[in-house]
């Protein structure tokens, strides 16, 4: 019995210490299991913290990337418009457009302005715009840079479109400069037919001994047509080159009233007749101040020099003696009579007075017009020593001097004043002359 009972505590007893370890060892796994998970959990949480910064830093190259973008493009939009203004500004600069170019000048300036702004941003590291996104930026100022494009190749157009009219009259007046040679060789060939020899008329019509007025106004009738077709040919290139001819004109003779606009042409007639003939009354138009030093020469010396001369073209005449004083005397009238800004307005640059101050003759009709017009100006000035030093002079009438008849001849009809009121000179277009007790008359235009 006793040992019954034994036997039955002992088998409660293993089974309650089987139940107790199974329990210990069922919590020990779930301990252990719940630590490894909290484990897991922390280690997936620091994988998907590395890659948001993974993400934001990528996030932020690109937006940086897309913000230096946009900056550089508003960087080569500003520059484009730069180069658009400056073009815009040395067009306006070529014709003289006051507006143009004080307006360009203004663009200028602002947009070297922007240009100085963008240079802070990028050092202060201040490159985006809160209010527009980089693309938006980026877009409007390839935009920009596209329309400065076409304002520079507008300003190309332009230049080109006066280079072709330039070259247009140029071809015009060389047009005109034939026909009127092969007018004057059918006249030529007339009077050969008809005197049989033009250089024993021309040996006689020249002599030495029997110089007289008449000489001198056959001269002087041609100086004239070469200095009026000068100015004709100035005028259209002028035109050409988008020259505002009356602002020109009244900044030669200031304050004049033309009775007609065609009259402007007197003013540029006026300017070049100053300058041709500026030391006229002394011996090879030498500076006044060195004539002490200048040994005279007889009144034969200077005829010689014209008949020298006379039969041949400046070209040529220069082309034979390089350094004769007639060669000296175009080079100098031509620095007097055409402004380096001129020769560039006209032409776009200045290569003509490069080759002039070289002592080398320019190929252009322009040049040989000039020389065409120094040409019959000394021949003039040697006829008149040829007569003797003070037997044949210029003279010149002021602005406001009273109109006279004698000395004076009108290039413009004046309406009938009364005889209480005088004419009066608005200027003198071509200087007068004494030759012996002869006067010819200046042209002077009357107000």
């Amino acid at each position: 019995m006793d040992s019954t009972k034994n036997s039955s505590n002992k088998s409660r007893l293993a089974r309650t210490f089987a139940k107790v370890m199974h329990i210990r060892a069922a919590t020990g796994i779930d301990k252990f299991q719940r630590s490894k998970t909290r484990e897991k959990v922390k280690h997936d949480t620091k994988i998907d913290e590395t890659h948001q910064r993974v993400f934001y830093n990528e996030d932020e190259k690109l937006k940086n990337r897309a913000v230096m973008d946009a900056f550089i493009a508003k960087l080569f939009a500003a520059i484009s418009s730069v180069k658009a203004t400056y073009a815009e500004l040395q067009y306006f600069q070529i014709s003289y457009d006051a507006d143009g170019i004080q307006s360009a000048d203004q663009t200028l300036v602002s947009e070297l302005k922007t240009l100085s702004e963008l240079k802070q941003s990028f050092l202060k590291k201040h490159l985006d715009d809160i209010n527009i996104s980089p693309e938006t930026t980026q877009r409007s100022a390839e935009v920009q840079e596209q329309k400065n494009l076409i304002r520079t190749y507008e300003v190309t157009r332009k230049k080109l479109e006066s280079q072709s009219k330039l070259k247009q009259s140029e071809v015009i007046f060389l047009k005109e400069k034939l026909e009127e040679i092969r007018r004057e060789n059918k006249i030529i060939e007339k009077r050969l037919n008809s005197s049989g020899s033009l250089s024993s008329s021309s040996h006689e019509k020249w002599n030495f001994s029997s110089l007289s007025p008449t000489n001198f106004l056959i001269v002087l009738k041609q100086t004239t047509k070469s200095v009026r077709s000068l100015v004709k040919f100035m005028i259209s290139e002028m035109e050409s080159a988008n020259w505002d001819l009356v602002s020109a004109a009244d900044s030669i003779q200031p304050d004049v009233v033309y009775s007609d606009t065609s009259h402007i042409c007197y003013a540029f007639e006026s300017f070049i007749c100053n300058q041709m003939f500026d030391g006229f009354n002394f011996p090879e138009f030498a500076n006044p101040d060195s004539q002490s030093k200048i040994k005279p020469k007889p009144r034969e010396y200077f005829f010689d020099k014209f008949m020298e001369l006379k039969s041949l073209k400046a070209r040529e005449y220069i082309t034979w003696k390089p350094t004769s004083m007639f060669a000296e005397f175009c080079r100098f009238k031509y620095f007097k009579l055409v402004h380096p800004k001129l020769e560039a307005s006209l032409f776009g640059n200045i290569s003509q007075r490069n080759l002039v101050n070289a002592r080398k003759l320019p190929e252009t009709a322009f040049y040989d017009s000039i020389l065409e017009v120094a040409k019959w100006v000394w021949l003039l000035h040697c006829l008149a020593f040829s007569f003797g030093p003070d037997e044949a002079t210029v003279f010149q009438v002021a602005k406001g001097s009273r109109f006279s008849e004698v000395f004076m001849d009108s290039v413009n009809e004046v309406a009938f004043v009364s005889p209480e009121t005088s004419l009066e000179v608005a200027f003198m277009v071509f200087p007068g002359f004494k030759v012996g007790k002869t006067v010819i008359q200046c042209q002077v235009y009357l107000v």
